[in-house]
């Protein structure tokens, strides 16, 4: 996390990341481990076959370019209208799921052609579409898990995880490029090529601000098709509405993106560029930029592990605004490179091995699910403990996997 003066400072797609938006999503039912083990792997297996994962894959929903900058512009609520959600889910989605600086003209045509197909994918490498439980002792705080649609021991949840796609990076490399020029123009020097930036109020940084907001408003409509897709995948193997399973987005939350935002600073109040790559926001109760249902609670925060260990989540706190510009973790973090993971690990052997601890798999790749076992990632316990500790986000439920979907 870094933030710079709105001002006089910069905005660098390094900094943010190339995934533009890659986030979490988490959706509740009303149904236990006990309802879902008999069917859970006809669940998954319908899963995998919903929502298209690994690389190059193409989702379901076609559109045109005048459609696709309807989503550019409009991220979930295109969706929604379109019939691919609930209305309750745009109150329960980061910025209420639209970026409202996007401006398409200062998208290329290449991005456009990688990301026209990519509206209701999964992809590739830590992305992935998740069955867990939430067992009785891992609720931490039964009032905020409560206020979050969290209630009964033994109870099924949702999580998902994916970005813009192609669309994000192809953005994100077509101003890296531009920015190399930028940082000779406005005698910047930068140590790492992947640093470049430009000045914030500068015509390249703005360009590349409302360039960013688009591939941000694609991962929100991306995720919000996903949603519906598991739904739909949901209500045909319960033969049960999703409505009755109470299947409720608790929230969505972004990594991977830049917003100006006020925070005080040295006791004053100050609009900052806050760039989040490899964090969270964590704002606390009462923050004017969360929905009403939240507002009394905080923030949900979503943090991955890893699929074999589990996933929690969090709540905002005042702490983070003080010290952390309301940020937080966003995951557990690896220990280990893909290349190393795969000399390690056997896909197939790994597959086989979580089934036999009760965690159905399906992947794209044997290759890819090596290269993202558990052994390759931090102890996301103790990530967790952290946060908690340095009061920066507080424990809630952790959610421990029964079944995955990974590209």
């Amino acid at each position: 996390m870094a933030a710079f003066d709105a001002e006089e400072g910069i905005i660098s797609p390094g900094g943010i990341g190339f995934d533009i938006n890659c986030g979490m999503r988490l959706v509740t039912t009303n149904l236990t481990y006990r309802e879902v083990r008999p069917k859970l792997k006809e669940l998954i297996d319908t899963l995998f076959k919903s929502v298209p994962a690994g690389v190059g894959c193409k989702g379901f929903v076609k559109v045109n370019k005048k459609e696709f900058t309807d989503v550019m512009l409009s991220g979930s609520s295109w969706c929604v209208e379109k019939g691919y959600g609930w209305k309750a889910d745009i109150e329960r989605t980061e910025s209420y799921g639209r970026i409202d600086w996007a401006d398409p003209s200062k998208v290329s045509e290449k991005a456009v052609s990688r990301g026209i197909d990519q509206l209701g994918t999964l992809g590739s490498g830590n992305h992935y579409l998740e069955a867990q439980v939430v067992h009785a002792k891992h609720i931490f705080d039964p009032e905020t898990a409560k206020a979050f649609g969290i209630h009964t021991p033994e109870q099924v949840v949702i999580m998902v995880h994916c970005g813009s796609r192609g669309f994000g990076h192809q953005i994100g490399t077509d101003y890296l490029r531009v920015f190399e020029g930028v940082v000779k123009k406005y005698n910047i020097e930068v140590r790492d090529r992947e640093l470049m930036c430009a000045p914030f109020r500068s015509t390249e940084g703005q360009d590349y601000y409302g360039a960013m907001a688009c591939a941000a408003n694609m991962a929100f409509a991306n995720r919000q098709v996903i949603l519906h897709r598991i739904r739909e995948a949901f209500e045909k193997v319960f033969k049960t509405p999703a409505e009755k399973l109470e299947m409720n987005l608790v929230y969505d939350v972004a990594h991977n993106i830049a917003k100006v935002e006020e925070h005080e600073i040295d006791g004053k109040k100050k609009k900052v560029v806050v760039h989040r790559k490899g964090s969270t926001r964590a704002f606390p109760p009462g923050h004017p930029e969360l929905c009403k249902l939240y507002r009394k609670a905080g923030q949900p925060i979503i943090i991955g592990g890893s699929m074999e260990t589990g996933s929690h989540l969090l709540v905002g706190t005042e702490q983070a605004m003080r010290e952390t510009f309301g940020s937080t973790a966003h995951g557990s973090g690896r220990t280990m490179s893909r290349a190393a993971a795969k000399k390690q690990v056997h896909g197939e052997s790994l597959q086989k091995a979580m089934e036999k601890r009760g965690i159905y798999v399906r992947a794209v790749s044997m290759s890819g699910l090596a290269e993202e076992a558990g052994m390759a990632y931090k102890d996301v316990d103790e990530v967790i403990e952290t946060v908690h500790n340095a009061g920066i986000s507080k424990k809630v439920v952790k959610l421990i996997p029964c079944g995955n979907v990974k590209g």
